[in-house]
């Protein structure tokens, strides 16, 4: 018998992408090395939206998947990144009242990301020697909740966004905080 006879296909209706099985990460020390904490892209997909995506859909995408930010592209090039708390939080209040926009479900995701260009980032050097506390005490003192770590291969090439790291995941590993769902 032909195991490719075993094998039947069929229509399936609507598909939806799995929650992400990836852990919080392994209980961290202060003195442990930062690279232990970040989400790195070249082991893990990274999570992405389109600008023109509804806000409300891309905050669903967030808690399907398991995540709280998502890159931010346009043809398949990085724009911006955008938080559940920049969609939970005063920015689709503050784009209603400067825009010509009345009602939230207009809002899209490129509306209130924030741009490439202020994004804050460190270098993936840095974070190969950089040690776990020290990260998360550039997070707090920034107030980011999320930075961005790029590659940069040689000056002819753009960087390469090769990781994020999250506040809310660092503190909880260096706290010993088990987190589920």
């Amino acid at each position: 018998m032909n195991s490719a006879s075993l094998i039947s296909t069929r229509i399936f209706g609507e598909g939806a992408l799995p929650r992400r099985s990836v852990p919080d990460g392994q209980l961290l020390k202060p003195s442990d090395p930062a690279i232990h904490a970040i989400t790195d892209f070249t082991r893990e997909q990274p999570v992405t939206v389109d600008e023109d995506r509804q806000i409300d859909d891309a905050l669903h995408d967030m808690i399907r998947l398991g995540v709280r930010a998502l890159l931010v592209v346009r043809d398949k090039r990085i724009v911006g990144l955008i938080t559940s708390y920049d969609i939970q939080g005063e920015r689709p209040i503050q784009f209603l009242q400067t825009s010509n926009y009345s009602h939230h479900q207009d809002i899209l995701v490129g509306h209130i990301m924030t741009p490439w260009e202020k994004l804050r980032a460190v270098d993936w050097e840095t974070i190969q020697t950089a040690r776990a506390g020290d990260l998360l005490h550039v997070l707090d003192e920034a107030r980011l909740t999320h930075i961005l770590v790029i590659e940069v291969a040689n000056k002819n090439v753009p960087p390469i966004v090769r990781a994020l790291v999250s506040r809310a995941r660092l503190a909880r590993q260096i706290n010993g905080l088990r987190r589920t769902g």
